[in-house]
Parts: structure tokens; C-alpha cells; sequence
């Protein structure tokens, strides 16, 4: 069986697609609007995303900035955004939303899960500001399709996160820590040895595959230095 380490990769288009399929990305999180943190790409966008790469897709599913679904038309929309995708062939995504007390808001997630009809599917890094990880992981659990967590281990980014990450990969397995843990959140190469040694191997990466900053697209290059370092770590 083999033990490559995950590399996925947000993409804002076909060209940052392609770039990192080149580079040798595994997946790629789709999104537009980095300003906003990453909101849900356009119908049109994933098609054209789905027609220029042939690797897995994983569609952001967020309309606002921050980890709060909002009201319940907010929530409507959102899952009207989701059916269309679905419907237009996507069958990976991300989400996650929390309630004012930092607690999972089920209300939301359960909503879209249910329209994702079984699709797999990443809880992002609001589990990172949750209240309680372990209390948020346990209540998800049983949700169809949620196979990956995106997280840092702490909000301020994975140098302040390690020893949670490292403490959550000794228990995979456990309920609630089946899911596979995606790193990401200030990721840099010199974290590899340490994660990859610690178990862990799914790994996020954005910024740090523009060298040249958000308005620059995704550089090949940097994609490969990034899958070079995980199959040597």
C-alpha cells in the first residue's frame, strides 16, 4: 500500500488548476474570493475547473467571510449553491460552520449534508476557533461523507498547533478521529518532518504555492518543491 502523503491545492481557476496538477497536487480546493477567505466558486468556475483537470475537486461551500452560516434564507441560498453544484457534477466539498458559542451549528451542516447526498466531504478550519474539538468532532461524527478535517491545530496557524495535531493523529481511529487529518493554516516546509514523523499525511497548502502573492496564479514549480519534500520527508 502505498504511503504518499496528500497534497491539495486551492485553486481560483483552470490556470491555477492546471498549474498544480502539473506540480504534482493530489486535489484541489476550489475557490473564489480569497479576500473573503474562500467563498463558493461559480457553477460555470467548476466546470471549467472539471473540464481542465482530471484530479479530484473538493468545492468550498461558504457564502460570507468567517465560520457563521447566517440566517435561514442565508442557509437557503447556500444549499441552493450546493444543489447546483452537485447537479453540475461536483461530489466533493467544504464546509463547516459554527454557532456564536463556538459550538458546531448542525442545523447548517445537516442541512447541506443532506443535499451532498453521501458526497465526501471536508470539515475546514472552524474547528480550529470551535469551543471544544474533541466535543465538535464526537457531535459530527456520525454525518454521511465527512471524511477530512482542514486544520491547523490552533487559529494563529499550525506553529502554535503542532502538539495538537501531533496529540490528534496518536488517535486516529477513536470516535470522532476517523477522519483524516488535512493539515494546513501557515503551513511551511520545515513543519514536514516533524508532521510526517507524527503520522500525519494530507497537507493544504495556498499561499505558499503563489511565491508572487494571491494576484499571481499558482507556480508549478512551487506545487513540485511541495510534493518533492513530502515524498523525501
Amino acid at each position: 500500500m502505498s504511503n504518499r502523503a496528500v497534497l491539495e491545492v486551492i485553486a481560483l481557476d483552470e490556470e491555477d488548476a492546471v498549474a498544480a496538477q502539473a506540480g504534482g497536487a493530489d486535489r484541489l480546493e476550489l475557490v473564489t474570493d480569497m479576500a473573503a477567505d474562500g467563498l463558493t466558486p461559480s457553477t460555470t468556475g467548476f466546470a471549467a475547473i472539471r473540464a481542465a483537470v482530471d484530479i479530484p475537486l473538493r468545492v468550498m461551500l461558504r457564502l460570507t467571510d468567517g465560520f457563521a452560516a447566517g440566517d435561514a434564507e442565508r442557509v437557503d441560498a447556500l444549499v441552493a449553491r450546493a444543489t447546483e453544484l452537485r447537479a453540475a457534477g461536483a461530489d466533493e466539498f467544504v464546509l463547516g460552520f459554527l454557532t456564536p458559542s463556538g459550538d458546531p451549528d448542525l442545523v447548517a451542516v445537516e442541512r447541506l449534508v443532506a443535499v451532498l447526498d453521501g458526497c465526501r466531504w471536508t470539515f475546514h478550519r472552524a474547528i480550529d476557533r470551535a469551543a471544544d474539538r474533541d466535543a465538535l468532532r464526537k457531535q459530527l461524527a456520525d454525518l454521511p461523507g465527512l471524511d477530512t478535517y482542514l486544520t491547523a491545530g490552533a487559529a494563529t496557524g499550525v506553529d502554535d498547533g503542532l502538539a495538537t495535531l501531533k496529540a490528534e493523529a496518536a488517535r486516529a481511529g477513536e470516535p470522532g478521529y476517523e477522519p483524516q487529518i488535512l493539515v494546513g493554516g501557515g503551513l511551511r516546509l520545515d513543519h514536514l518532518p516533524t508532521l510526517r514523523a507524527a503520522g500525519l499525511d494530507a497537507f493544504h497548502i495556498g499561499g505558499a504555492a503563489r511565491p508572487s502573492g494571491w494576484t499571481a496564479p499558482v507556480s508549478e514549480q512551487a506545487v513540485r518543491a511541495w510534493r518533492e519534500a513530502l515524498d523525501q520527508a
